[in-house]
């Protein structure tokens, strides 16, 4: 047969990525096993009935045709007028375009800005699509690796240095970050915007977890001089309105960008489902309430967990400051993040991330995400920690 082509067939590379704890749990569960998933972010609450509601009579009032490809003006009106209220920075339907997730976007803007065969960077640690999807653009992604003891904090001379050996176009970051928790603070992008604008890049940021900040403040990039006109921003609903599965994101950036957006969603998924937008658009005119009830139960459970691992000094958190994830050190066990976590799986039937999944960076790390309800998630890090002790040297 004919072979297929080399960017499908390269978009992941070879080898472990550390996945195969978060199938296993899931071949354990669907046996008959109990598993206690601390694995992926996804909600433990699912999405408010009355957004459901909307959505069911959006669809069953017949809003269930092509839907405009840029996406339905109201629900653009609405997330311009969330943008320019949360950053100060004047927006308008025209600086963004809907897309099928905060995935869709990431997408659409490396396509957006990169060259087949240019350099896009990344932060490491990093989301675990992050590599795949520059691929997908046909760009080559480079990763900027951080350390623990800075709380994964990039460097920007760092990322001044790799942006000037690779001639890199863009840079991709992510505050609040998954998976570390981390929260970027003003000088570090105040850094990293200067570093942008020396060096010519995009910047592209993911800020789906803009709601969830526990400590510090979150800052879009956006709103630093020089950076309106070189930022493309990633907004979701999916972590705000606990709406994963509906697939409704948007990318925000210059005007003149759009049109040439609105080409590419043309050709790819000709927009996203408008009884779904109906019923992010009325999710949205909930207001702040809504998204605080959203992100309460990770804000209590990041201080449970906290107040639970200040018990013992196995394990060490890496400072949370955001997003819905704690990232542990486990390094003091010995073991590296992939083989604590298969021996956690063995042994107490606990599923959590190695954070060699997440790069190089934050190999002897694990992260664990929140999303369970407080009592299993106090007593599986409870057990989390008895393991670690039981096992370091």
């Amino acid at each position: 047969m004919p072979q297929l082509s080399k960017r499908i067939r390269t978009l992941n590379t070879a080898g472990s990525d550390g996945w195969e704890v978060f199938y296993r749990a899931r071949q354990m569960i669907a046996a008959g096993t109990p598993v206690l998933e601390l694995t992926i972010g996804e909600h433990d609450i699912r999405t408010h009935p009355s957004i459901l509601d909307h959505l069911h009579a959006s669809a069953k009032g017949g809003h269930t045709g092509y839907a405009s490809v840029p996406g339905v003006l109201a629900l653009r009106e609405a997330i311009a007028q969330r943008v320019t209220a949360r950053t100060g920075v004047p927006t308008t339907p025209d600086n963004l375009v809907i897309t099928a997730g905060g995935q869709a976007a990431l997408l659409a803007a490396h396509i957006a800005v990169c060259q087949p065969g240019e350099t896009a960077l990344h932060i490491d640690p990093f989301y675990a699509t992050y590599p795949g999807t520059i691929r997908s653009a046909s760009a080559i992604p480079v990763t900027v690796p951080t350390r623990a003891r800075d709380s994964f904090l990039p460097d920007p001379a760092q990322i001044d240095r790799i942006a000037s050996e690779t001639g890199a176009r863009s840079l991709l970051i992510n505050t609040p970050n998954n998976p570390t928790g981390t929260v970027y603070p003003r000088e570090t992008l105040e850094a990293i915007a200067d570093v942008c604008i020396r060096h010519d890049l995009w910047l592209i940021s993911d800020e789906v977890y803009d709601t969830q900040v526990w400590e510090g403040q979150h800052l879009s990039p956006r709103q630093l001089p020089g950076m309106e006109e070189r930022t493309l921003v990633i907004g979701s609903m999916s972590k705000s309105h606990a709406m994963t599965g509906s697939r409704v994101g948007w990318l925000l950036g210059p005007a003149s960008a759009m049109p040439h957006l609105i080409d590419l969603s043309t050709n790819t998924n000709y927009g996203v489902p408008g009884y779904i937008q109906d019923a992010a658009l009325f999710a949205l005119q909930q207001g702040a309430p809504l998204e605080d009830e959203v992100a309460e139960p990770f804000r209590r459970r990041r201080a449970l967990a906290l107040s639970i691992l200040a018990e013992q000094d196995t394990v060490t958190a890496i400072p949370s400051q955001g997003a819905m994830y704690v990232m542990l050190d486990i390094r003091a066990t010995g073991l590296s993040g992939r083989d604590f976590a298969e021996g956690l799986l063995d042994a107490k039937h606990i599923a959590v991330m190695p954070g060699e999944s997440f790069g190089t960076s934050a190999a002897g790390h694990i992260r664990v995400a929140l999303t369970i309800e407080d009592s299993l998630l106090a007593q599986a890090l409870r057990d989390l920690c008895s393991f670690a002790r039981e096992i370091t040297p």
